[in-house]
């Protein structure tokens, strides 16, 4: 009788190591699907936040996930990527450092036969499968339209600007000064860089208010860059200045929450891991792609932040 409980036993076990083997994605040659993504940079919380996305994505759709940080350096992103390759993953999903820098990024992956799929900001040169990302004009000009009519369409702005050379800080700026343009009892005072970092959103912004302490409003492309100048707005002891950002990050809705922050551009960093894992799957299986997949996006204030952090 024991010896037939201990074969039933063994039997259970067999059956579900079987299942959950195949439950994990294979590719040709049988090995489970494995994805680099290279991305640029986890000392902004939106990435940290679309890194534990995308592995948690990898492991329920039972594929390998390599995540390297190139810390916003082209060497460093370089350097992860040539790891990737030695690692011979299937797919990778790059987000790139520099428009133009990181095309040598894809261009290594592409003489390594290796596909490659670009996230936020795209490439000039180089073979990319598929591009994914959002609208960032429409998300500037959304950004700015609401700062606009929270001033009631009157006062003086400041601009705070991603990365020179980034084209999503290009991007958003063209649609926040798209929006500025109808309406003519609005001043964009001053304009300056910040990097997409909240430090440097701090002190641009201290720079700032040192000549333009009357200002109304405030626009900055990223929420790091928000919760900087909003720092700065505080010191300063300035009330009743209206900010407004893009991201949609944990941090921007507490802001909005309690009454700081006026409102972001949502991207949802969650929705952006999870949909560039479930691409790289589709690619990984040999699915044709369109050349850009553009996600969703939705302007947060607190007039939805309820039914956004119940999402």
């Amino acid at each position: 009788m024991k010896k037939i409980s201990l074969f039933v036993l063994l039997v259970v076990i067999s059956a579900s190591l079987i299942a959950c083997n195949s439950e994990e994605e294979s590719n040709a040659n049988g090995d489970t699907i494995s994805v680099g993504y290279a991305i640029n940079t986890l000392d902004n919380p939106f990435f940290v936040d679309v890194k534990e996305a995308a592995e948690e994505e990898a492991k329920a759709k039972g594929i390998q996930i390599s995540v390297v940080n190139a810390n916003e350096d082209l060497s460093e992103q370089m350097s992860g990527i040539e790891d990737l390759i030695q690692k011979q993953v299937d797919v990778i999903i790059l987000d790139p450092v520099d428009s133009e820098g990181s095309s040598a990024a894809v261009n290594t992956a592409n003489e390594a036969n290796i596909p490659v799929i670009t996230t936020g900001r795209t490439v000039d040169e180089g073979e990319v499968v598929t591009h994914m990302g959002y609208d960032e004009v429409k998300n500037g000009e959304t950004a700015g339209d609401y700062l606009a009519e929270k001033l009631n369409e009157e006062g003086k702005v400041v601009e705070i600007q991603g990365t020179p050379g980034a084209d999503t800080a290009k991007m958003r700026s063209e649609g926040f000064n798209k929006a500025m343009e109808k309406y003519p009892n609005i001043e964009v005072v001053a304009t300056q860089s910040a990097d997409f970092d909240r430090t440097k959103g701090l002190d641009v912004t201290e720079d700032i208010l040192q000549s333009n302490s009357d200002i109304d409003g405030l626009y900055a492309a990223n929420d790091e860059m928000g919760l900087g100048a909003l720092q700065a707005i505080k010191s300063a002891n300035l009330d009743g200045i209206v900010i407004v950002s893009n991201d949609g990050t944990k941090d921007a809705f507490k802001a909005i929450e309690e009454g700081d922050l006026s409102g972001t551009m949502s991207v949802s960093p969650q929705a952006y891991g999870e949909k560039a894992v479930e691409i790289a799957l589709k690619v990984a299986n040999g699915e044709k792609q369109e050349k850009e997949i553009e996600l969703p996006s939705e302007f947060i204030s607190q007039e939805n932040l309820k039914d956004a952090l119940n999402e």
